[in-house]
C-alpha cells in the first residue's frame, strides 16, 4: 500500500486497521507526508514504528507496525517508483477536505493558483512533481501507466459525501487536461472507492512520548493518542487485492450513504456546531462543552434536526447518537474545538447544509443549522479573512459569509434573517 497525507488520523486508523488485519504480514504502508517534512523523518529513523494510546478509562499502549517506509511530501521520485509497481496495489489518502481542491461544483477548482500552476507543469511533463493531492496522484498513476503495472484502487478516507466517486471525478478532469489517453488509461485501470472513517483522533503534545516510553521502554518521539472507538465502512472494488479489514473490524458495503449521513452530519455536524459556538462560552475542548448543558442542549437539538434525515433505523440512530454522547465527553480526549474549526467553508456544506436544505423544503427553519451557520460566521469575523478558512469572506459580515458559503443561500430571506439575528445574539456582530 501507498498512502498520502501522513498524520494522526492515518496512523489511529488506516495503519492501525492494516497492523490488526489477520493478514499483516503480507501488507506494508509506504506513507507520505501530505506536506512537510518532521514526522516522516521522525517516524522513517525508527523504522516506521510508533504508538498508539487509546484513551477510554485507562491508557491502552499498542506499538503499531504497518509503515514500512515514511517519506518526505517532495519525494516525488520514491512516490514514482512505488505506483510503479505491479504489487502495489491500494493507494489511499487523507488530505483533509480542503486537500481535494475542488470548486463549488464538485469540479476541479480551476481559479486555485496551486491548480493551475501544476495543469501547466503535468501539461509539459508528466511525470513531474506537482504540489496539490491531485497533481501528485495523477503523476504517479501516470507512472503506473508507463509502466504497465496493472489496475489499482484508489481510497480516500476524507469527509466527503461519495468520496470515491468526488476524488475521481477531478483526477479525470486533471488526466484529461494533460494527456487524454491517461483519462482513458485510468477510467479502465483504477477503482476509487468510497469509504466511511470514524475515530476522534485530537492533536498530540509533548508528553505523550515520555509516557509512551515509561510504560513501553520505547522511545517514541511520534506517538499517537486516539479513542477506543473505531468505524470504517467501505463500498468499491479492489482489483490488484487488499488487506483482510473486515478481520480487524472494517464494513464493507454495497450501500454506503446511510453510513456517510450518519457519520458526517451527527458526528461532525456536531463538531462543527461546537467549534464555532462553544468557544464563545468560554470553552477550548469538546468534553468541556458537552459537560456545559448549553452546548448540550444545541447538540441535542441538532441531532432531533438530522436523525428523520437519515436512512437507517431507529434504534441505530439512536445507538450512535448515545455512543457519540459518551465519546463526545470523554475527557482524556483533548480535542479542542480550535483544531475542528479550521477549513469551515470547505466542512459545512456537507456536515450543516444538507439538513438544513431538507427542513427547509420541509417548510421549518432549523434552529441548530441556524446556530452553526450563525456561530461559523462569528468565527469567520473574529478571525479576519484568510486566517483559516481558505474560502472566508473578505469582509466579517454575516450576509457576506454566507453568500460566500452557499449563494442559495441569500434567496432565502427568512433564513437570512434568522441566521443574522443569531449571530447579533451569539457575538453581537453583523
Amino acid at each position: 500500500m501507498i498512502h498520502l497525507g501522513l498524520g494522526n488520523f492515518f496512523r489511529a486508523h488506516q495503519a492501525w486497521y492494516t497492523a490488526r488485519a489477520s493478514d499483516a504480514a503480507e501488507w506494508r504502508i509506504a506513507a507520505f507526508a501530505g506536506r512537510g517534512s518532521d514526522l516522516a523523518t521522525r517516524l522513517d529513523a525508527q523504522g516506521g514504528l510508533y504508538t498508539l494510546i487509546t484513551r477510554g478509562s485507562t491508557d491502552e499502549f499498542e506499538i503499531v507496525s504497518a509503515i514500512s517506509r515514511a517519506h518526505r511530501a517532495t519525494d516525488h521520485a520514491a512516490w514514482q517508483s512505488y505506483l510503479a509497481k505491479p504489487t502495489v496495489g491500494v493507494v489511499s489518502l487523507t488530505v483533509t477536505e480542503a486537500g481535494y481542491t475542488r470548486n463549488a461544483d464538485g469540479g476541479l477548482d480551476h481559479s486555485d493558483p496551486a491548480v493551475r500552476a501544476d495543469l501547466a507543469t503535468l501539461r509539459t511533463e508528466v511525470n513531474a512533481p506537482g504540489a496539490t493531492a491531485v497533481a501528485r496522484l495523477v503523476a504517479g498513476l501516470a507512472a503506473r501507466a508507463a509502466a504497465a503495472a496493472g489496475p489499482i484502487a484508489v481510497v480516500p478516507c476524507d469527509n466527503l459525501p461519495g468520496n470515491g466517486a468526488a476524488l475521481k471525478r477531478i483526477v479525470l478532469e486533471f488526466a484529461e487536461y494533460v494527456t487524454p489517453d491517461l483519462a482513458t488509461w485510468i477510467e479502465s485501470n483504477v477503482s476509487f472507492v468510497t469509504s466511511v472513517v470514524d475515530r476522534i483522533t485530537p492533536a498530540g503534545g509533548g508528553e505523550e512520548s515520555l509516557l509512551a516510553e515509561s510504560v513501553t521502554g520505547y522511545h517514541d518521539s511520534a506517538p499517537v493518542v486516539t479513542e477506543p472507538y473505531h468505524e470504517w465502512v467501505l463500498c468499491g472494488e479492489f482489483p490488484a487485492g487488499r488487506p483482510r479489514w473486515e478481520t480487524a473490524g472494517a464494513v464493507f458495503t454495497r450501500d454506503i450513504a446511510a453510513y456517510e449521513q450518519r457519520k458526517l452530519w451527527m458526528l461532525n455536524g456536531a463538531h462543527s456546531l461546537l467549534a464555532y459556538t462553544a468557544p464563545l462560552r468560554g470553552h477550548r475542548t469538546v468534553a468541556a462543552a458537552v459537560a456545559d448543558p448549553v452546548c448540550r442542549a444545541w447538540v441535542d437539538q441538532w441531532w432531533s434536526e438530522v436523525t428523520p434525515h437519515i436512512d437507517l433505523p431507529a434504534g441505530e440512530v439512536h445507538r450512535y447518537r448515545t455512543e457519540l454522547i459518551g465519546r463526545f465527553a470523554n475527557h482524556r480526549i483533548q480535542h479542542h474545538l480550535s483544531q475542528i474549526a479550521v477549513d469551515g467553508a470547505q466542512k459545512l456544506p456537507v456536515r450543516i447544509l444538507p439538513v438544513l436544505r431538507r427542513e427547509r423544503a420541509a417548510g421549518r427553519l432549523p434552529a441548530g443549522a441556524v446556530r452553526a451557520l450563525a456561530g461559523w460566521a462569528c468565527d469567520v469575523g473574529a478571525r479576519g479573512a484568510g486566517l483559516s478558512d481558505i474560502r472566508a469572506p473578505g469582509r466579517p459580515e454575516v450576509r457576506s459569509a454566507l453568500l460566500r458559503l452557499d449563494p442559495a443561500l441569500g434567496v432565502d430571506s427568512e433564513l437570512m434573517a434568522a441566521v443574522v439575528r443569531e449571530a447579533e445574539r451569539l457575538c453581537g456582530r453583523v
